[in-house]
């Protein structure tokens, strides 16, 4: 979550007007994150007592097209019981609208906090909720190409180019090796189903090692399903900057996962590939916005070699090492 988009006060109390959300209190920009503008709205709420609000204006790299998609899922995954966020309609019905140009939504606030040093039972605690999730996710019938899957890599790295090498000598070459293997080895045959895809910790909310809400889908897409794990374990196992790994919460996280959901022989075997991909993906999206975000941005840029870091070590890992035995 991040702030592009600046919207006055007023604004924000006219936009609410459409809604039975009451009166604006407050309004506080998100500066996490790097994909949309957010605010956490403070209301009088419909009677009077007082409510919270999320307020997404939607910026360049969501495409306004998708957002019923991503409706639509949250939608099938509340109705299953999973603890997500949904879209609040006005007095018309409507979910989306127009706000300081931008497409925007009134989302539902969920309680909870996100852990920035994750225990191993909260790490498990993930396994389960992403597994759970997975399993809601069964019978959703939409479908939505995954835009950062291996052609958006290259894609990725070919708008990065010769500027790889400002953030550290010899990433520009590294990229292209890595992406060379990642073409010959990565898997086809793993079943494939709706995926979060972006389920780090801060997409995570918890009270203790209780997990009271998933939050952030807007990557989501259909792919391969354990590729989802593998994104979630990049993000939940490695201290910040990618230095340190941490194998109890990765075996914990995939004890959870495979309780809730399953994993099969075949997902593990692929596993260390599947993470070499994810922390790709995640180098290259740090390294593009690292080398394109507006100076004025209230956004906090993320290091690319922390993933860079995660790449070297998945590499040379094998998959009772990431899962446990």
């Amino acid at each position: 979550m991040a702030v592009y988009t600046h919207v006055p006060a007023e604004e924000i109390d006219a936009f609410l007007a459409r809604y039975d959300a009451g009166r604006l209190v407050s309004a506080k920009g998100i500066a996490e994150g790097v994909e949309n503008s957010n605010y956490l709205l403070e209301t009088t709420g419909p009677d009077g007592s007082g409510h919270r609000y999320i307020l997404t204006l939607y910026e360049k790299r969501v495409d306004e097209a998708d957002l019923p998609f991503f409706m639509d899922l949250l939608d099938h995954l509340g109705a299953r019981g999973c603890l997500v966020p949904r879209f609040i309609a006005d007095r018309d019905g409507n979910r989306l609208q127009q706000l300081a140009g931008r497409p925007a939504c009134l989302i539902e606030f969920l309680t909870g906090i996100s852990v920035t040093e994750p225990t191993a039972g909260q790490a498990r605690a993930a396994g389960v909720a992403l597994g759970e999730l997975h399993r809601a996710a069964e019978g959703f019938a939409g479908e939505r190409r995954n835009a950062l899957d291996i052609a958006g890599w290259h894609d990725l790295a070919a708008k990065c180019g010769d500027d790889f090498d400002q953030i550290a000598t010899g990433l520009a070459e590294r990229v292209a090796q890595e992406l060379a293997f990642l073409d010959a080895h990565w898997p086809t045959d793993l079943p494939r189903s709706v995926i979060h895809a972006d389920l780090f910790p801060d997409n995570v909310l918890m009270l203790g090692e209780e997990v009271t809400g998933l939050i952030d889908f807007y990557f989501s897409c259909t792919d391969i399903r354990a590729y989802d794990l593998a994104v979630t374990h990049t993000a939940w196992c490695f201290s910040h900057d990618g230095s340190a790994w941490f194998g109890e919460r990765g075996a914990a996280m995939g004890a959870g996962y495979a309780q809730a959901h399953g994993l099969s022989n075949a997902e593990r075997a692929a596993f260390p590939i599947l993470c070499r991909g994810a922390a790709l993906r995640f180098l290259l999206t740090r390294a593009y916005d690292w080398i394109n975000t507006p100076a004025d941005a209230l956004v906090t840029r993320k290091d690319p070699l922390a993933y860079l870091r995660r790449l070297d070590f998945y590499a040379s890992a094998d998959p009772a090492e990431l899962l446990g035995a």
